[in-house]
């Protein structure tokens, strides 16, 4: 099958999964279409439902992330995530597991570089990791030179993921001679594209299933890792928001209107009817109601006086006949409404934190009232340290983007083949820039225990412990560390040496100006 992009050939081209009577568990989001045990299924795929489902899920994300309370947590959680430092990288690799030669390694590390470098990571790393957590998935089109693709991906074009998805072709024919169980094997997987986007529109005139077939090994695809109730959707971070965020909107509107409508004052009107009929007694009212009414209105654009007595107007006075007794006409007023229920209301506070803490972060940073203290590791609270672990699974996640496109780069320049890279990926780790105090605080306790524990092991080196366990298990040091502090240590040593050198070669200078003379 002819696809568009480029694909890059692997030892095996169909994947053969266990024999098993389960589906396997995918959450990349990717539709998987064959055919079923005992009857025939058709390979036509239907765009129409699923598609446009995810479509519109990815809509409601970003309707949600205009809300102000969800954009001051978006922006929470992606500057812990993303930091920029102009001293620094804002993420860099780690490849000390790994057990390849230093000069591989530097190759990695330089294609590494590049590849942040097509990402614009350094200007752009805010908008591609707030991209990844409000829609959930990040989709990445990698442009390749055709006719010389020793030069690698030339460009990383952002492509809207409501406009692609993943097909995932299985073939069940085949069964296990023994159990009859189904053997699933994977035949193909492509994308679909589609420029109007998946599901049709009205007015639109296109369908929804038509697009394009594009090589899987063309696009670079990230997910939240979050599915569906029942595994089909793709969902984002800000899913678990979204009833809270309605009960929140529906509970605020409901108080400015009773706000509103309870705020002014009303005149409540007594009229006494004595002995009237019924229907004398209501046209008597009517009569009282419209000799007291004021419904002129003045237009200040045109200057023309208009009446307006038909309308109801928001301070509408309440009519009430009376009849009999001692009580006469009288004219009452009826007291506004509560101005203070905004401030005061508890339930607005209750959906608001419980808003909050669907999104994860906790409360001291949403709440502008609560003042940022700075303390040891023991005052951090509970909630920071959760926050610590859920940003760190975030770039966890995210970092996949760097490891898909990486790969790609390293077989399209020759520098590594997908056999070698395969057993390469366990050993990769990526380092973001941590601008958390909190995360500084416990680093420091970190180093102030791991010297503590140095001191007392310092007199057991050489009789029970070597100086190379000592750095990797004492003080956590890694390979490239070592090299690192060897190097300047031996550095260091020169420059304290380096005036005695001077004076010996100044004596050496003059033996050989004596040596001279004297012959």
């Amino acid at each position: 099958m002819k696809l568009f992009g480029f694909e890059i050939n692997r030892e095996s081209e169909e994947i053969v999964a266990p024999v098993s009577f389960a589906e396997p568990l995918n959450d990349d989001g990717a539709i998987t279409v064959g055919n079923a045990v005992g009857g025939f299924y058709s390979t036509i795929l239907d765009l129409e439902g699923t598609a446009k489902t995810e479509s519109e899920l990815v809509t409601k994300y970003r309707g949600l992330a205009m809300n102000p309370e969800i954009t001051q947590a978006v922006d929470e959680i992606v500057n812990e995530a993303i930091s920029v430092d102009l001293a620094d990288k804002v993420v860099d690799i780690v490849m000390d597991d790994s057990d390849l030669p230093d000069k591989v390694k530097d190759r990695v590390s330089e294609t590494f570089q590049e590849v942040l470098t097509l990402l614009d990571f350094s200007n752009t790393g805010y908008d591609t990791f707030s991209k990844f957590y409000i829609d959930g998935r990040v989709n990445y089109h990698c442009i390749i030179n055709e006719e010389d693709l020793k030069t690698g991906i030339q460009e990383l074009r952002y492509v809207d993921p409501r406009k692609l998805k993943l097909i995932r072709e299985m073939d069940k024919k085949n069964m296990d001679k023994h159990s009859g169980v189904p053997v699933k094997k994977i035949k193909s997987e492509y994308y679909m594209y589609s420029e109007n986007g998946f599901g049709s529109e009205k007015g639109s005139g296109t369908s929804g299933s038509q697009g394009y077939k594009i090589a899987k090994d063309s696009i670079a695809r990230i997910t939240s890792g979050q599915m569906s109730e029942n595994n089909a959707l793709v969902l984002s971070h800000l899913h678990a928001a979204i009833k809270p965020i309605n009960q929140l909107r529906m509970l605020e509107d409901a108080t400015i209107i009773y706000t509103l409508t309870r705020a002014p004052e009303r005149r409540i009107f007594y009229i006494d009817v004595g002995n009237l009929p019924k229907s004398k007694a209501e046209q008597y009212l009517r009569d009282m109601m419209v000799r007291h009414k004021n419904k002129l209105q003045y237009n200040s654009s045109t200057g023309e006086i208009t009446d307006a007595r038909k309308m109801m107007t928001m301070t509408e006075d309440f009519w009430f006949p009376r009849r009999g007794g001692e009580r006469t006409t009288e004219v009452d007023t009826l007291a506004g409404g509560n101005a203070q229920g905004l401030t005061n209301d508890e339930n607005l506070q209750y959906f608001q934190r419980k808003l909050y803490k669907s999104l994860k972060v906790p409360l001291s940073r949403l709440e502008p009232e609560t003042m940022y203290s700075f303390g040891r590791v023991s005052e951090i609270t509970r909630d920071e340290l959760k926050f610590s672990k859920f940003i760190q699974r975030l770039r966890n996640r995210f970092s996949s983007l760097f490891t898909q496109i990486l790969e790609k780069q390293l077989i399209l320049k020759g520098i590594m083949t997908p056999e070698e890279f395969a057993e390469l990926k366990p050993a990769l780790r990526y380092d973001f820039i941590k601008d958390n105090y909190f995360t500084e605080l416990k680093e420091a306790e970190i180093a102030r225990e791991r010297l503590t524990t140095l001191r007392e092991v310092d007199e057991h080196i050489g009789t029970y412990y070597s100086r190379e366990w000592v750095r990797k298990n004492v003080l956590r040091m890694t390979d490239d560390d070592i090299k690192d502090m060897e190097k300047q240590i031996a550095a260091e040593a020169g420059t304290e040496d380096a005036p005695d050198g001077g004076e010996d070669d100044e004596d050496t200078n003059r033996e050989e100006d004596s040596k001279v003379v004297n012959g």
